[in-house]
């Protein structure tokens, strides 16, 4: 209409384009439920890449049906869809409000109308859109150009075996085969992206499926978010974290330098390897080197030494962090606390 004002024009622009509708029963309760519902859909079709799930652009959208009724009552109240919501935080948002609204609005005496209502998210509150009676408003008619579909069980058997492994089926194998958390199997799983990037690290370092999942969590994670890119498009690839988790298990950097190694990464300087080399960071695990550098913490800090062997055990770190720090966070932590207790004795 805002192109021609004096006639109506019709939009091709999703024309060939299928629309896969899902209907639920209305048995949610709350608008956590309907939320995480909805996540579990968005989940899947991305998963069975039959949709991008770009809630922005219009590729996976969600109507809320809302109705509310008293305490012990068992008939269904009136409901208002709320149409066209696309993000799961006004998703949430919309449907609280709704119902606040409709008690509201029965407390007061009035009566809920069967109605299609929009979200306004700037002033996060529905508001009414049209009046909606009957199916038979909507003037529909059977298209004599269009057959039935007929799907027949073989049909369905077929089609689900060639499915890929879904999230829930992904989750478990986490839990069973991994031994992850049900917490970080979801976490991983949840998300397509990330189930494939985490089991493209696997594949590089599969032993050290742990400390993946904690540098996939944790780290580039938080690195992601804070630069607002997916993590399909994070500038450390699955072989490069993997690399980095790889180093720190063979002791060839300390889990502090790994943080410094990880930041050079994400800035584009190179793989682990490769920082690690031109730093200088490899962790000092001679022992006779890492002797010399208790040595001489030791000989400057005599009092800490009588508090230590008066039996004040939490000068030990006050040591430790000493020597880490005259080594630059190089040397063996481990190493370096099991010859300071040899030494303080």
């Amino acid at each position: 209409h805002d192109q021609f004002p004096e006639q109506s024009g019709i939009d091709l622009n999703r024309a060939g384009t299928p629309l896969l509708e899902i209907v639920s029963e209305p048995d949610m309760r709350s608008a956590k439920e309907a939320v995480a519902y909805a996540r579990k859909i968005h989940s899947l079709v991305r998963y069975l890449e039959i949709c991008d799930g770009n809630m922005q652009e219009g590729s996976f959208r969600c109507d809320a049906n809302v109705s509310v009724r008293r305490k012990g009552e068992r008939e269904l109240g009136t409901r208002a869809e709320l149409k066209n919501i696309n993000s799961f935080r006004f998703l949430e948002r919309a449907i609280n409000f709704e119902i606040e609204r409709q008690i509201d609005l029965i407390d007061d005496g009035g009566r809920v109308v069967q109605e299609t209502r929009l979200y306004d998210a700037e002033r996060d509150e529905t508001r009414s859109m049209r009046s909606k009676e009957e199916a038979n408003d909507y003037r529909y008619f059977p298209d004599p150009d269009l057959l039935p579909v007929t799907v027949s069980d073989e049909d369905i058997a077929q089609i689900r075996a060639g499915l890929p492994e879904l999230p829930e089926q992904k989750k478990q194998r986490y839990i069973d085969d991994l031994k992850l958390s049900d917490y970080n199997a979801e976490l991983l799983s949840g998300n397509r992206d990330t189930a494939l990037f985490f089991e493209a690290a696997l594949a590089e370092s599969a032993e050290l499926s742990a400390q993946l999942v904690n540098w996939i969590l944790g780290d580039l994670a938080g690195a992601l978010n804070k630069a607002g890119l997916e993590i399909s498009d994070s500038p450390i690839k699955p072989a490069m974290l993997a690399q980095l988790v790889t180093r720190i298990a063979d002791n060839t950097i300390s889990g502090k330098i790994a943080k410094e190694v990880f930041e050079a990464m994400w800035q584009g300087e190179g793989s682990a390897d490769q920082i690690i080399e031109a730093r200088g960071l490899k962790q000092i695990t001679d022992s006779a080197a890492i002797e010399t550098l208790i040595d001489e913490v030791i000989a400057a800090n005599p009092e800490q030494v009588e508090q230590f062997r008066a039996g004040k055990e939490k000068v030990l770190g006050f040591f430790v962090g000493q020597v880490m720090k005259q080594s630059r966070g190089k040397a063996n932590p481990g190493q370096v606390n099991a010859i300071l207790r040899d030494k303080l004795k």
